[in-house]
């Protein structure tokens, strides 16, 4: 008997090691999937009085081979993979935007200066003025789409994070419940209940980032990159979205926990739900802000100089291009109802960082949304005395007033290339012409020579009248009815909103004369100072062209998206060592699982043959008693 129990005990035993086996074999490539040992050990021996005697094998357990240092760094580094493979596949659909011939503004732009060049070379054609509107309506239109496409992909970002909650809550709750059952009898969870509870928590960490804690009882706690509880034993937090506090239109993760919500810091986020924070914050907002910082330099300097000239009417130019101003957003949780006008007064000094204003019941400050660093700010905000920050005037409201403790939110630029066109339709209202010509007396018997005659203030209201510039003698002038004022050759003389150089040695008596423009002139003064506009060095305090500005927009972009790549590649490899580390404890070996099913196969058959001798003995037994 003790044989045959000996051999039936083996047989089952080898019988569930093989099922084991099989098991390990056939979930090879299940993700997640921990391969599984047959713990084998002796039966309790019987005391026969002259000794113990052996009664076989039976299963001890069944071991999880796992490693929960390999599984934890795997944790982290798929939750970092997953931010920046979310981070560098849109950074990369912005770059595309920029640097593609058919969607970005370059070539637009160039012939839009182009068609300003023809036009100087031809200031009265009527086709030379009719293609000007037609490339700054072209032109204008490339600004808008782009800052559509670009809005479009901050909706995708909405789109992205609604969908996200949703799996954040399903897999947090699934855990949890698994938390429950596991923390319950914890010696009786399944190794696939462990696996699945593994699987279930990288996919949730891939949202979330963060990583997971032991608890007492076998459950796991999940946090996210930031800190904040996902799942605490057998209880998951619910996350949501909430508009952003500045712009509504904005969604951000918040934590509904204990009848509060409570919005989660966007900059530690990690996963997936990070890389679209993050695309946002690093990648987005700079490309719409130096979209729209070029959009309002180009019509703020282009409606300078329009300004300065004249038109086929015989009117000075007005604006040629309008943009939307600056936005000041107040806080949701403002009070007041105060409100702030911005305007744009200096592109030079205009950064297009957003910034936070504050005020404290006495004074205001500003600092930066991307890095808090403060920002210069001087005025006091009344009409008189108005703010003025980076390039920007703001005038407060009085009716209501702000209340201490209240925020704005400043977009210097972040809108503006949206709200960009073209202020004239009639070919005629271009101001190609300069407002004032400049001529010799041709009877001036000096070599004083007359240059450089410019609009320096367009609103003058004298800048048309005719003035005489006569010299009393070789060192001595008079300007009109002025003077007289000391001559040196090669002077500024300024008068009326204009000024030209002399150079050269006048004599007593020789003329120069400044008259204003008549209507229908073909001058084309004004429109040659407009063509150059392009390379002018009007932004970040007069070092960067308008041309330069265009070309480092592309490169910023393209740098953040090369960066972002870059980085994922680094993560990949770092995750792929991960997974070779856990895989090399965890991960199912189809060789050496070959070999245990040819070794536990053998043992199979040896205790069968143990069960086929106890068999023998049986009978041999029973014939002897039929004798």
């Amino acid at each position: 008997m003790s044989v045959l129990s000996t051999g039936t005990g083996a047989l089952v035993a080898f019988q569930r090691a093989l099922a084991t086996v099989s098991h390990n074999v056939a979930n090879v490539n299940t993700e997640g999937y921990s391969r599984q040992r047959v713990e084998l050990a002796t039966r309790n021996p019987t005391n026969y009085g002259y000794g113990y005697v052996g009664n076989g094998v039976k299963i001890n357990d069944i071991q999880r081979i796992a490693d929960g240092l390999a599984t934890s760094r795997l944790l982290d580094s798929g939750g970092e993979l997953s931010r920046l493979q979310q981070l560098s596949s849109l950074s990369n659909r912005v770059d595309s935007l920029f640097s593609d011939s058919a969607t970005n503004v370059a070539g637009l732009w160039s012939n839009f200066f182009d068609s300003v060049t023809a036009l100087s070379a031809n200031a009265a054609g009527t086709a030379e003025r009719q293609d000007l509107l037609a490339m700054g309506n072209s032109l204008a239109t490339r600004f808008r789409q782009l800052d559509g496409q670009l809005r479009a992909l901050d909706a995708e970002v909405n789109n992205g994070l609604v969908a996200g909650t949703q799996e954040i809550n399903r897999l947090a709750g699934e855990i949890a419940r698994m938390n429950a059952t596991i923390g319950n009898n914890p010696s009786a969870a399944s190794p696939d209940l462990l696996d699945r509870r593994d699987q279930l928590i990288s996919e949730l960490v891939g949202y979330t980032g963060g990583t997971a804690v032991d608890q007492d009882g076998g459950m796991l706690n999940v946090f996210t990159a930031g800190g904040q509880p996902l799942v605490v034993g057998a209880t998951a937090s619910a996350v949501t979205t909430v508009a952003d506090p500045y712009r509504p239109e904005r969604l951000q993760l918040a934590l509904h926990s204990q009848n509060t919500i409570v919005a989660l810091d966007q900059r530690t986020l990690g996963g997936s739900m990070g890389g679209l924070a993050q695309f946002r914050g690093t990648v987005l907002d700079p490309a719409m802000a130096e979209l729209g910082r070029i959009a309002v330099s180009l019509a703020t300097s282009f409606n300078a100089g329009h300004r300065a000239g004249m038109d086929l009417y015989g009117d000075m130019g007005g604006d040629f291009f309008s943009v939307t101003a600056p936005r000041a957003n107040a806080h949701a949780n403002n009070t007041s109802g105060a409100s702030l006008q911005a305007q744009v007064v200096d592109p030079a000094a205009l950064t297009g960082q957003n910034l936070v204003l504050r005020f404290d019941g006495t004074n205001w400050s500003a600092t930066r949304t991307d890095t808090g660093a403060l920002a210069t700010l001087t005025g006091t905000g009344t009409a008189l005395d108005p703010l003025r920050v980076d390039g920007v005037e703001l005038v407060v409201s009085t009716a209501p007033p702000p209340v201490a403790g209240e925020r704005f939110l400043l977009q210097p630029t972040g809108a503006s290339a949206g709200g960009l066109s073209v202020a004239i339709t009639d070919p005629s209202r271009i101001a190609a012409a300069s407002p004032v010509s400049g001529s010799a007396d041709l009877d001036n018997m000096g070599s004083g020579i007359l240059s450089g005659l410019q609009v320096t203030d367009a609103t003058d209201p004298t800048l048309l009248d005719d003035v005489t510039i006569e010299f009393i003698d070789a060192g001595q002038y008079m300007v009109g009815a002025s003077g007289p004022f000391a001559f040196t050759a090669g002077q500024t003389i300024s008068a009326n909103g204009w000024s030209l150089t002399l150079d050269g040695a006048p004599e007593a008596g020789d003329q120069f004369r400044v008259t204003g423009t008549s209507a229908r002139s073909g001058d084309n003064g004004n429109a040659v100072l407009m063509s150059n506009l392009d390379d002018a060095r009007l932004l970040n305090g007069g070092t960067i062209s308008l041309n330069g500005a265009m070309g480092g927009l592309t490169t910023m972009v393209g740098s953040s998206a090369r960066q972002a790549q870059y980085s994922a590649d680094a993560q990949q490899v770092i995750h792929d060592q991960a997974q070779a580390a856990r895989d090399s404890v965890a991960g199912v070996n189809l060789d050496e699982e070959a070999a245990n099913m040819l070794r536990l196969q053998q043992a199979y058959q040896a205790a069968a043959q143990i069960i086929s001798t106890a068999d023998t003995m049986f009978q041999t037994i029973l014939s002897a008693v039929r004798r």
